[in-house]
C-alpha cells in the first residue's frame, strides 16, 4: 500500500531532472565563435607595440581561417548553422521597418522581430568585415604601402579594427539588453547549446568531433607559427626576461 505512492513520486521527478532544454547551436558553431572572439581579443590587445607583431599577425590570420571554416561550414553543415537562415532574417528587414510606420501602436510592432534583426545584422557584420579586416592588415605586414604610396592602407586597417570592436560592443550591449529583458541569459545558447523548454531539439547532432578538429587546426596553426619565428610570437619580457638577457642567449 505505500509502495505505490513512492513510485509515482520517482516517475514524475525522473522527466523534470533528465530534461536538459533543446539543443539549438551544435558544438561547431560554438566553437567558432569563441575561438573567433578570443583571436579578435588577442589581435587588438596586441595592435600596438612591434614586439607583439607577430602574434597580432598570427592572430589575425587565425580570424582569417576561421571565417574560411565558418562559410563552408554555413554552406555545408546542417540548415541551423546555415548563413541563409541569416540572410533570410535581414531580408525581412524592409517589411519590418515599414510595419513601424504602418503601426497605430507600439504595442503592434513585432518587437521580438526586430532584436532578431539587429542580432543578425551584427553577426553578418562582423562576418563581412574579416575581409578587409585581414586583407588590409596582410597588407600593411608585408610594406604595401611602400609601393602603393602612403600609409593610407594602415589607417584603412585600423579603421576596420576600431568598426570591429564598436559592432562587438554593440552585440555584446544587445546580449546584455536582451538577457534583462527576458529575464534569461541569451548568451547561455553559445556556451551550452541548449536553451529551455520542451519539443524537440533544432540541431540532430552536436559535431563534437568536428568542433574538436577545429580546436586541434588553431593551436596547430600557433604553434607553427611560433616554431617559424626565431623568438617565438611573445616577447621575452613577457615571461620576465630582459632584452639584454634574450640577446646574451641568441649570442651563445
Amino acid at each position: 500500500m505505500h509502495a505505490t505512492p513512492a513510485i509515482s513520486t520517482t516517475t514524475q521527478a525522473a522527466p523534470a531532472a533528465a530534461a536538459p532544454g533543446r539543443r539549438v547551436t551544435d558544438a561547431p558553431t560554438r566553437m567558432f565563435h569563441w575561438l573567433f572572439a578570443l583571436s579578435f581579443l588577442g589581435a587588438y590587445v596586441t595592435a600596438d607595440g612591434e614586439s607583439w607583431r607577430l602574434l597580432h599577425v598570427t592572430l589575425g590570420y587565425t580570424m582569417a581561417g576561421l571565417l574560411v571554416f565558418r562559410v563552408l561550414y554555413g554552406l555545408l553543415g546542417p540548415r541551423p548553422a546555415g548563413l541563409g537562415l541569416m540572410w533570410r532574417k535581414l531580408a525581412g528587414a524592409p517589411a519590418w521597418l515599414r510595419s513601424l510606420t504602418q503601426s497605430r501602436s507600439l504595442a503592434g510592432i513585432n518587437w521580438r522581430q526586430g532584436q532578431n534583426l539587429l542580432m543578425a545584422l551584427a553577426v553578418v557584420a562582423l562576418l563581412l568585415m574579416v575581409v578587409p579586416l585581414t586583407l588590409s592588415g596582410y597588407a600593411t605586414y608585408n610594406d604595401w604601402g611602400d609601393f602603393l604610396g602612403g600609409d593610407w592602407l594602415e589607417e584603412v586597417h585600423e579603421f576596420f579594427g576600431e568598426a570591429f570592436l564598436f559592432v562587438v560592443l554593440a552585440h555584446l550591449a544587445l546580449i546584455a539588453g536582451l538577457s534583462l529583458l527576458r529575464r534569461k541569459n541569451q548568451a547561455l545558447p553559445m556556451l551550452t547549446g541548449r536553451i529551455d523548454g520542451k519539443g524537440p531539439d533544432l540541431v540532430q547532432k552536436n559535431r563534437v568531433w568536428l568542433a574538436a578538429l577545429l580546436l586541434l587546426a588553431v593551436l596547430a596553426f600557433g604553434a607553427w607559427e611560433w616554431q617559424q619565428s626565431s623568438h617565438g610570437l611573445i616577447p621575452a619580457r613577457a615571461w620576465g626576461s630582459s632584452p639584454a638577457a634574450g640577446q646574451a642567449h641568441d649570442d651563445d
